[in-house]
């Protein structure tokens, strides 16, 4: 009785039975979304990847009724051992394509539901220093230059002004990559430049422009820098037409490739201490900066996130907050016979600066004890740490 149940399928559609191999649900499961349009063509795409790449080498033979909860929850954690965002994508095609058999009748629960959680990895958001800035600036002027003997095309000032224009707007490369000069308004009395598009990719078309933004927060006008401002302005002198009106054109006017910027981008790492840079560091550090100077949600704006809580969590760097325990540490401050004390303090600054240059306000330096004899010597401050010195005797 029991193998009956277990086998038995819908009377009315036996397009899609418990007999069906995963690969042809996979294949009906395409079609039906493809056919729909509703999705967009990168995101089908994708979907396709990881049928190819993860789910069909393992489950393609299997047929529905084998593919229980247990199979497919050892495929998803070996997955994730190495590559858990992966193994997040193929568990949202899994349930995709499994509910299609629910509905069909072939199944009466969706097995990928019970399949345990997926861990995602804690990641620590990294942005970049003004040192790191100056590297990147180093590393890639030093890419440019041509090396002798080496036959090919010299290397345009592409990379160095794409770098310039993602730092002055916090925008995805695939948004720098498909602006148009018509995008820009230049002559402004505040220079802005409004995001409107994206660039995408679909196997046997090539790149397009994609009318649309990811979101509908993307879809935005940032006000430019000057430094950009003056990037811009000098391209506009000396750009090639092309028939796209893209502020960045390959030298036969095509759409520059992401993936192509990408690959520039490692080559011009490869000598430096930078192999953790990657396009989205330089998203994370505009939204690190604004966060410092303005708030989160000047920043989410800015990267045109419809949630504060996004930018907060995944684009800001912090810094790891102790507590205040200071009036403790005070007691280590002096020694038992109160004859000689010695304090270094941290300046503790009301407004926001990564600098300062002289120090005009008096000090006044609370003692935990009396102290018979003091005579304050020269104090300073230490430029490179921000550190505040005086010593006591």
């Amino acid at each position: 009785m029991k193998v009956k149940l277990r086998d038995r399928t819908t009377p009315n559609d036996d397009e899609i039975t418990r007999e069906t191999h995963v690969s042809t649900l996979a294949e009906v499961w395409i079609e039906e979304i493809t056919a729909e349009e509703r999705l967009a063509p990168q995101t089908i795409h994708r979907y396709q990847t990881s049928l190819r790449t993860a789910i069909l080498p393992a489950l393609g033979n299997l047929r529905i009724r084998e593919a229980r909860v247990g199979r497919l929850d050892t495929l998803l954690r070996g997955i994730a051992t190495d590559r858990p965002s992966a193994a997040k994508g193929v568990k949202v095609v899994l349930g995709l394509m499994f509910a299609v058999a629910v509905r069909h009748g072939a199944l009466t629960t969706n097995p990928v539901r019970n399949t345990g959680r997926l861990c995602k990895p804690r990641r620590t958001v990294v942005a970049l220093t003004n040192d790191d800035l100056q590297a990147v600036r180093t590393a890639i002027r030093a890419w440019q230059q041509p090396l002798p003997g080496k036959p090919g095309p010299r290397h345009t000032g592409d990379l160095a002004d794409i770098v310039d224009l993602m730092l002055a707007t916090g925008a995805r490369i695939g948004e720098i990559l498909v602006l148009r000069w018509e995008d820009l308004a230049l002559a402004a009395a505040r220079p802005t430049l409004t995001i409107c598009g994206t660039l995408v990719h679909i196997k046997g078309k090539g790149l397009f422009r994609q009318e649309w933004t990811k979101s509908d927060a993307d879809y935005r006008t940032v006000v430019l820098p000057r430094f950009a401002v003056g990037m811009l302005l000098t391209r506009k002198l000396i750009a090639a037409d092309n028939p796209h009106d893209a502020i960045f054109a390959s030298r036969r006017g095509t759409w520059l490739s992401p993936n192509n910027v990408r690959r520039q981008w490692r080559q011009a790492r490869a000598a430096a201490d930078l192999e953790w840079v990657i396009p989205h560091t330089f998203r994370k550090t505009v939204a690190t900066l604004i966060d410092h100077e303005a708030d989160a949600k000047s920043a989410a704006a800015q990267l045109g996130h419809s949630s504060e809580e996004i930018t907060d969590t995944y684009y800001i760097a912090k810094p790891v907050i102790a507590p205040d325990v200071s009036d403790i540490l005070e007691q280590l401050g002096a020694d038992t016979a109160g004859q000689r004390c010695v304090y270094a303090g941290r300046l503790r600054r009301t407004v926001r600066t990564q600098r300062f240059a002289t120090l005009e306000a008096p000090l006044t330096f609370v003692t935990p004890m009396p102290l018979p004899l003091v005579r304050v010597l020269p104090f300073g401050a230490d430029r490179r740490s921000g550190t505040l010195w005086a010593a006591f005797s």
